[in-house]
C-alpha cells in the first residue's frame, strides 16, 4: 500500500536527528531476558506483522446502551496481537480485534465495516493489552468532576430515556457523542454497559453496530525498567500510529475497512485521539517508527472522536488560567500574580491562531472567548438539557437554579453566573507544568533518565530563577508531536477529516478553549465538526453515545447492522 501525501517538516528539519534518541526506541530487552520474551511479557525478538486470520476464540456478550435495549454479539476474538516488528515491550505494543459474526442470531459480514479504535488511556499512562476474552487496553486513569459536577444541582436519574448521571470517573476509553456542533447534548442517551455507574464503551457500540472494534494498547510515562523510563514522549502516540500501520497493512486479511478507522478516547486518550487526526503520515515519526519495525504503509485515519482532550499541553497553563483563575482551589485563590501572567500570554497566543468562531462568529480573542462560549456552547447546551426534562423536573431545576433564565425554550444566564456555578477550579498553578514537576503532564515529557521536565519556557524559568534558561534540546520536537494543534495550523494534508469533540460543562481538568480551538481551527480547514458541551457533565462523560454511532453510520455510508 502506497504512503499518502505526507505534511512535510515545519522548522522541525534541524532537529530530526534527535528523534530517535534512545528514550523510547533502544531499550528493548534481549530475548533472553524478562521472561522469555512471550507475547504476554517484557521482550523484543522479531514478531510478524501478517494477521492470523485464523487465531480467534468465539465469544459472547450482551451490549446495553444502543439506543434500543440490549444487543447479543457473537464475535471472533483476536488476543494480543504485536503490532510491530520490534517491540519494546510488547505487553503494551499490541492490540485486540474483536469481530461481529452475529447480532441477536442474526449473521453478521463486517469485511468492510468501519474499523473504531478504542483507545483506552487515561492521564498519559500506559495502557496494556489483555489476553483475556473480551479484553481491552488497560484501566482508566484520572478523575474528575462528576455528572452531578461542582455545581451539585442536576437532577440525577431525571433525563429521558431512564440514564443515569454521569459517572464521577474519568475513563480513558469514555467519551461522549451527541448533538449537533454548537449544541448540547441531550442527558441520559447512554446507557451503562458494564453495569450500574459504568460507563458507555463505544468500542462494544460498534461491535454492537456489526463494526470491527480493535482495541490498543500503548506505552506511557510510567513504564519503566532497570531504571530506565521507556514511554515518555511521544512513545504513546507512536504505538497508537504503529497500530493504524498493522491495521491497514493487513487489509483484506484484517476485517474491516482500513480507510474507515475512526479513532476515539477520553481524557488524555481523547488527546490521543485528535493528535492521531491531526498528525497522520507526517514524518516527524518516521525514525520513532522505523526503530519498531512498524508497517510501511498510511498511518491517516479517517474520523476522530476526542472527549475533554487534555492537548495542546505547551499552552494549556494559559488557557486554564483564563478560564478558571478566579476561582478557588480548596478555599482559597491561588496566585493572582501568575494567574494574570498566564492569562495574559494565553491573549498572545490565541492571536496567533487567527481563529474564526463557529456560525459566523468572528475572530476569537481572548476579549470576546467568554460571549462565544457562551452562545455557541453554553446556552445550547443548558437549553437542550432543560428541554429534554420533564415539567416538574426542569422546575425542581431551575428552582435550584435561579440564576438560569428559561423562556420560550432558551436558557440564558452570565458568564460569572456560570463560573460560580462551577465554583472551583481542580488544579494548582501551574496547572499542567507544575512549578515543582510534580504533574502528569511534566512525567510525560521526561526523558530514559529523568522522570518529570518542565515542558514550558514559563515554568523552567519561573522554577529556576534563570530568564535565559532553554527547554532541553530534545523537546521542541516532542512537543510538537504531542500536540494536534501543531499540525492543524499547517493544514496537513493526511490529516482526517471528521471530528466528533465533545467535554462537560463542569470539567475543570483544562480550559473549554481546548475543546473551542479544536473545533475552530478544523472548521477553519473545512471539515465535518460536530462539537458540544454536555450541560452539568463532568470530564470525558459519554452521555449519548448511539448519536456518535449514527454519526459514523452517516459519514462512511456504512449502516448499522
Amino acid at each position: 500500500m502506497k504512503r499518502r501525501t505526507v505534511l512535510k517538516a515545519v522548522a522541525l528539519t534541524s532537529v530530526l536527528p534527535v528523534l530517535a534518541s534512545c528514550d523510547n526506541t533502544d531499550s528493548r530487552a534481549s530475548s533472553s531476558g524478562g521472561s522469555g520474551g512471550s507475547a504476554s511479557t517484557v521482550g523484543s525478538g522479531s514478531y510478524s506483522l501478517v494477521f492470523d486470520e485464523a487465531k480467534y476464540t468465539v465469544e459472547t456478550k450482551t451490549v446495553s446502551g444502543t439506543g434500543g435495549g440490549t444487543k447479543t454479539v457473537k464475535y471472533r476474538y483476536y488476543a494480543a496481537i504485536p503490532y510491530v516488528a520490534h517491540p519494546v515491550d510488547v505487553r503494551y505494543q499490541a492490540l485486540n480485534v474483536s469481530v461481529p459474526v452475529e447480532i441477536d442470531g442474526k449473521a453478521v459480514d463486517a469485511s468492510r465495516a468501519p474499523i473504531l479504535l478504542d483507545i483506552n488511556v487515561g492521564g498519559y499512562t500506559s495502557s496494556p493489552v489483555s489476553g483475556g476474552a473480551g479484553g481491552g487496553g488497560g484501566a482508566p486513569g484520572g478523575g474528575g468532576p462528576g455528572g452531578s459536577g461542582p455545581g451539585g444541582s442536576r437532577p440525577t436519574g431525571s433525563a429521558p430515556g431512564g440514564g443515569s448521571a454521569p459517572s464521577s470517573a474519568a475513563t480513558g476509553g469514555a467519551f461522549g457523542a451527541g448533538a449537533s456542533t454548537g449544541g448540547g447534548a441531550a442527558p441520559g442517551q447512554g446507557s451503562t454497559v458494564n453495569g450500574a455507574g459504568g460507563m458507555v464503551d463505544n468500542g462494544d457500540l460498534a461491535l454492537a453496530a456489526g463494526w470491527v472494534s480493535v482495541s490498543p494498547g500503548c506505552r506511557g510515562r510510567d513504564n519503566e525498567r532497570d531504571g530506565r523510563y521507556y514511554g515518555k514522549a511521544p512513545a504513546a502516540i507512536v504505538d497508537l500510529k504503529s497500530a493504524v500501520r498493522y491495521i491497514r497493512s493487513n487489509e483484506g486479511r484484517l476485517p474491516g475497512n482500513p480507510d474507515w478507522i475512526v479513532a476515539s478516547g477520553g481524557s488524555a486518550g481523547g488527546a490521543l485521539s485528535a493528535l492521531l487526526a491531526a498528525s497522520g503520515d507526517s514524518p516527524l515519526y518516521d525514525s520513532y517508527l522505523t526503530a519498531l519495525g512498524a508497517a510501511d504503509v498510511s498511518d491517516a485515519i479517517f474520523a476522530s472522536a476526542s472527549y475533554s482532550p487534555i492537548t495542546d499541553l505547551d499552552h494549556a497553563d494559559m488557557a486554564y488560567e483564563w478560564m478558571w483563575g478566579t476561582l478557588p482551589l480548596n478555599g482559597a485563590l491561588v496566585s493572582q500574580g501568575i494567574s494574570s501572567e498566564l492569562k495574559a500570554n494565553f491573549a498572545g497566543y490565541l492571536d496567533s491562531l487567527d481563529l474564526a468562531g463557529l456560525g459566523g462568529y468572528g475572530p476569537l480573542t481572548s476579549a470576546n472567548y467568554a460571549d462565544y462560549l457562551m452562545k455557541t456552547y453554553l446556552e445550547p447546551s443548558a437549553a437542550t438539557y432543560l428541554a429534554a426534562l420533564s415539567d416538574s423536573a426542569r422546575s425542581a431545576y431551575l428552582d435550584k437554579n435561579a440564576w438560569i433564565s428559561w423562556s420560550a425554550g432558551q436558557a440564558a444566564f452570565s458568564w460569572a453566573k456560570f463560573l460560580d456555578h462551577v465554583g472551583t477550579r481542580l488544579k494548582g498553578i501551574p496547572a499542567f507544568d507544575s512549578f515543582t514537576l510534580g504533574n502528569a503532564e511534566n512525567i510525560e515529557f521526561g526523558d530514559a533518565t529523568t522522570n518529570a521536565r518542565h515542558f514550558t519556557l514559563f515554568s523552567l524559568r519561573h522554577a529556576t530563577g534563570d530568564q535565559k534558561a532553554q527547554l532541553a534540546a530534545d523537546l521542541p520536537p516532542k512537543i510538537a508531536m504531542m500536540n494536534p494543534m501543531y499540525f492543524l495550523e499547517r493544514k496537513n494534508p493526511s490529516r482526517a477529516r471528521h471530528w466528533w469533540i465533545r467535554t462537560g460543562t463542569l470539567d475543570n481538568n483544562t480550559s473549554h478553549t481546548i475543546v473551542g480551538n479544536l473545533a475552530a481551527v478544523t472548521t477553519g480547514l473545512g471539515d465535518d465538526v460536530n462539537s458540544a458541551l454536555y450541560w452539568d457533565g463532568g470530564h470525558a462523560v459519554n452521555e449519548d453515545a448511539p448519536a456518535f454511532i449514527a454519526w459514523v453510520a452517516r459519514i462512511t455510508g456504512h449502516a448499522e447492522a
